[in-house]
């Protein structure tokens, strides 16, 4: 457990999560714009995640919901920056456990990340938005179960989950797809292999 959670406060590791909170705006700017029925949120976070571990992708997506929350007066989004950080600390532990080196494993990695999303994100929607999430898809399929009897706990589950499962399936594609784009030169400046040994 220690060496998952080993975080090494680099000056490169320090300077990777302003970019990676920027990333995450442009996500939230082209979904608003485009109206599309993900969040696309989370890309900078994971990326962070991935090259710094869990502790900074936990960071990186807490600040990005709090900066969020902030700047728009939105004060219920400074909430969901329990999602955020859950988000990244699911991540950057698959990533330490390897389970982003190929594209079966990053796919098992994006389900992982979307169960903690919904985990943490469901009761917050029950208690602040009466079970919606503010995504056109996800509360049609919540209209649905409400009007059919289910628990608004239930409907609201179903409604996280159509949209996160397919939401971190696309934006671990992307980061997958980003960081094996990097060169090595440019990764190698954020591993932890060398500090992790030193702890045995």
């Amino acid at each position: 457990m220690k060496k998952i959670f080993y975080t090494r406060f680099s000056v490169a590791i320090i300077a990777l999560i302003p970019p990676c909170i920027g990333i995450n705006f442009l996500g939230r700017l082209l979904v608003s714009t485009l109206r599309l029925p993900l969040w696309l949120d989370s890309i900078g976070t994971c990326i962070s995640a991935f090259l710094g571990g869990p502790v900074i992708g936990a960071i990186c997506g807490a600040v990005s919901n709090l900066i969020y929350g902030f700047t728009t007066g939105d004060n219920i989004a400074l909430i969901y920056a329990l999602t955020s950080m859950g988000i990244g600390l699911a991540v950057g532990i698959m990533s330490r456990l390897g389970y982003m080196e190929t594209f079966l494993k990053m796919v098992l990695t994006a389900c992982v990340a979307g169960l903690a999303a919904i985990v943490i994100s469901t009761p917050l929607n029950v208690l602040y938005y009466g079970g919606t999430t503010g995504n056109p898809w996800g509360d049609a399929l919540f209209a649905v179960t409400q009007a059919n009897g289910m628990p608004v706990f239930l409907g609201s589950l179903l409604d996280e989950m159509v949209v996160d499962i397919p939401d971190k399936l696309l934006v671990l594609v992307i980061v997958f797809l980003i960081i094996k784009g990097l060169p090595k030169k440019l990764t190698s400046l954020y591993t932890a292999d060398d500090e992790i040994k030193s702890l045995d």
